[in-house]
């Protein structure tokens, strides 16, 4: 079975505001409808495949999506689909909305965008939402790496910031979005060092070379079990995040360094993340 950890849930136009909605239509070359509906994403990957749904809080972005949405799609399809609650620490009432969408609405983790939103993550303020996630087992999934936001600071996109809290919250379990790209050796960094932090991989094969460089140097350090499938739907499908992690497989090695290890991207592919997350 395939677990996408890296899934969305877009109601357009009403969750998607500017500069979100102009500039992914500047990167992508014309407007992108993102409104996410069940049978496209089912009929864009293989039969059976779960996901991990998130919405997405970031007011400074534009990017806004009701929580109660999010647990209403998974509702419809509880035994394919696991919800996280989204948060923006930066605007009144975070702390409300945390306990409302883990106590009432029964979501099961949480999306962070401090990029999008404007925020360090390591910011030790912070520390009352990750030790809540912590001792709910509430998994985290924080985007780290680039994005087309102009506004959004890049530095708050750095997976380093994560290795503080890690520190200061060592069974909090946390997925690094994009595998933080362009800063991939940051966050292989920050994943080897810690038992509980994990990347996904969702996002990275419109980029072929530097996926591979970036999986030469997974394999070099030895954490390819810390790597987790995502496809970042619907800015691209679990069919294409599978054939394009397939496509990088098959390139040869360069000259004095072996290719890219095949099995270990089929482990990839199938790994069991629900269970490493908890979420079982």
């Amino acid at each position: 079975m395939i677990v996408d950890v890296h899934s969305h849930l877009f109601t357009c136009p009403d969750d998607v505001g500017d500069p979100f909605a102009a500039e992914s239509a500047r990167a992508h070359g014309g407007t992108v409808d993102l409104t996410v509906r069940w049978d496209d994403y089912a009929g864009s990957a293989p039969p059976g495949t779960a996901a991990i749904v998130v919405g997405g809080k970031a007011h400074r972005s534009g990017l806004w999506v009701d929580d109660a949405a999010v647990a209403a799609y998974v509702a419809a399809h509880p035994d394919r689909l696991v919800g996280y609650l989204s948060l923006d620490p930066t605007r009144p009432g975070w702390r409300d909305e945390l306990e409302h969408g883990h106590q009432d609405l029964g979501l099961r983790g949480i999306k962070l965008m401090p990029m999008y939103a404007g925020f360090d993550p390591a910011d030790p303020s912070l520390d009352p939402l990750y030790s809540y996630a912590a001792d709910n087992g509430l998994p985290l999934l924080v985007h780290t790496g680039t994005t087309f936001v102009s506004t959004a600071p890049l530095r708050y996109a750095l997976p380093v910031h994560l290795d503080e809290v890690a520190i200061r919250h060592p069974e909090l379990r946390m997925v690094l979005a994009h595998l933080g790209h362009p800063y991939e050796g940051e966050c292989i960094a920050v994943i080897r060092k810690h038992r509980h932090v994990y990347a996904d991989v969702s996002a990275l094969h419109y980029r072929p070379f530097q996926l591979w460089h970036s999986l030469r140097l997974v394999q070099d350090y030895g954490v390819w079990h810390k790597l987790l499938f995502g496809s970042d739907y619907p800015f691209t499908t679990v069919d294409a995040s599978v054939e394009g992690l397939r496509a990088v497989a098959e390139v040869p090695g360069i000259p004095g360094l072996p290719p890219l290890d095949r099995e270990e991207i089929e482990k990839l592919i199938h790994r069991p993340s629900l269970d490493l997350l908890g979420l079982s």
